[in-house]
């Protein structure tokens, strides 16, 4: 996604918060909206809320929660705007249960820190190790280094970094500082011949699993269509600026990280956005590309060269062999339509893989098992999730997700999370009003709270999946945008609403959340525990 497609998605967010936010009457729905501040869930809901997550240091527009990630009992949170005035570079939580209640253990920042670096954009855990991306750091650095000796300049605008945290004990302290080996490759402020800003933005997606990282720049400008394993330069050709890219780093004792490899992918062209989103299992690695452009509705082991649907999406499936990376599968939605941005959002857990599509348009309201998907545009915008599962060595349509409610211009599956055999799709502008939870199919079909947003629980049983839950954040108002992120560990759900506007700054463990509204864009995440 180019800077000025970014910033339009980023300008329609902001509008869908101001129109709710002064509405906050949640006035209709059957009974099921609870009071401000009221929430939990009826008799007979799986899913409880267990805790209201808030910054210590809560200011209005960092948008805590625009990115979360989960690893047992610890959660990390990410605020990319988190600051005050004119010093925003960012910030990212750690959050630590003990027992059923939660409490800040650490505040991440970057060592080399600078306003608007936007640090936070996206997190990943594995254990005690956690990557943050930071897509507008802005140092022409092309090596990795680690917690100090780097040059603070800022000689190539938003070329991106991502950092590198290891807990030990109960101490997070920074391992590395991570940048792509052709960070510097699009160093002018401008390019005169599209008009977009030429940055690589390294760090819009990070993965980590064990002692691997990967780290997606949407806006990598290599026509490169091959990897390149080992610890070489990647390419520094810009002549096909927003195909993006992915780099994999590995652990290695001391500790020391190094460039293991340079992925492209195999129809890479300009716009593609690879690199979008990502997942790490293991030698499992997983890429969407939500701007890539065939109008393919098959899963391949060979890339199409297509361009007839602008915007379709895809994802690459690609594996590990002792060092050396190589491409796998092609995956694309069985009903893959233009702009559907097939890719926007993915997860992988062992055989399973789960990918968003947040603007495909069918207005089905059931889960399709099996290989199929509806051709129905009828709901613009209602957005899909579709699961693959690898048997005998491929990968195959297993379900094709939808929610019990769909409605146009939800947005599901902006988000999507997965642990073994449940998976949660966010739909952060999802308009009900509704503060409590309901099991199974049962969803509001109130649109009274525009962008209040709501998240989905799917659990399978063998091959089929069906819908669990249906989340509303306790405190929900329009705007907040609950489920722009989602995560799933075990029986704990965690969804994040960076547009929630109380300025709370301490957590509260239990039911209820502030129903203030005197800040904007503050930001919440909100932990739900299965029964």
């Amino acid at each position: 996604m180019n800077i000025t497609k970014r910033l339009t998605v980023l300008m329609a967010i902001a509008t869908l918060a101001a129109c709710g936010s002064g509405d906050d009457t949640n006035s209709v729905d059957s009974g099921n909206a609870g009071g401000a501040g009221g929430g939990g869930s009826p008799a007979g809901v799986i899913y409880s809320a267990q805790a209201y997550l808030k910054a210590a240091n809560a200011t209005d527009h960092s948008f805590y929660g625009t990115a979360i990630a989960i690893s047992g009992d610890t959660v990390v949170v990410g605020a990319y705007n988190q600051g005050t005035g004119a010093n925003r570079p960012g910030g990212a939580y750690v959050l630590k249960r003990t027992g059923t209640s939660w409490a800040q253990e650490a505040y991440l920042t970057a060592s080399n820190a600078e306003h608007a670096d936007r640090f936070g954009t996206s997190v990943s855990i594995s254990g005690d190790t956690i990557v943050v991306g930071a897509i507008c750091e802005s140092s022409s650095l092309t090596t990795i280094r680690a917690v100090t000796g780097f040059p603070d300049n800022n000689n190539s605008g938003c070329s991106g970094a991502a950092y590198v945290f290891k807990r030990t004990g109960t101490v997070w302290a920074q391992e590395a500082y991570l940048k792509a080996s052709n960070a510097n490759a699009l160093n002018d402020p401008l390019d005169p011949t599209s008009g977009y800003l030429t940055a690589v933005e390294f760090g819009w997606s990070v993965a980590v699993s064990g002692d691997t990282i990967v780290v997606g720049a949407i806006n990598e400008a290599s026509p490169l269509t091959t990897i390149t394993n080992g610890a070489g330069a990647a390419s520094l050709d810009t002549s096909a600026f927003g195909s993006g890219a992915a780099f994999v780093y590995k652990r290695s004792a001391g500790p020391a990280w190094a460039q293991q490899a340079y992925i492209k992918a195999p129809n890479a062209e300009s716009s593609d956005g690879f690199g979008n989103s990502m997942a790490l299992s293991g030698d499992t690695l997983v890429i969407g590309a939500s701007n890539e452009e065939s109008n393919q509705t098959t899963i391949t082991n060979v890339a199409s060269a297509n361009n007839s649907a602008t915007g379709a999406g895809a994802a690459y499936v690609f594996s590990r062999t002792g060092n050396a990376w190589s491409f796998n599968s092609y995956l694309k939605a069985p009903n893959a339509e233009a702009a559907d941005q097939f890719g926007y959002s993915l997860a992988l857990s062992g055989d399973t893989i789960v990918v968003g599509a947040n603007l495909e348009s069918s207005n089905q309201t059931t889960i399709t098992n099996g290989t199929t998907a509806s051709a129905n545009n009828g709901a613009a915008s209602a957005g899909a999730a579709y699961v693959f599962r690898l048997s005998g060595g491929n990968w195959t349509n297993e379900a094709y997700l939808k929610p019990s409610n769909a409605h146009a211009g939800d947005q599901f599956g902006i988000s999507v999370a997965i642990y073994s055999d449940t998976i949660v799709v966010g739909a952060y502008a999802e308009s009900s009003n509704q503060r409590t939870l309901s099991d199974g199919t049962t969803a509001s079909s109130d649109h009274s709270a525009a962008a209040a947003g709501a998240a989905y629980v799917f659990k399978r049983t063998g091959a089929t999946w069906a819908q669990e839950a249906y989340l509303k954040a306790p405190n929900a108002d329009a705007g907040d945008q609950f489920g722009t992120s989602v995560g799933v560990y075990s029986n704990t759900v965690v969804v994040g609403a960076p547009w929630e506007k109380s300025a709370q700054t301490t957590i509260t463990n239990g039911i209820t959340a502030s129903a203030d509204n005197s800040l904007t864009g503050v930001g919440a995440a909100y932990v739900f525990l299965h029964q």
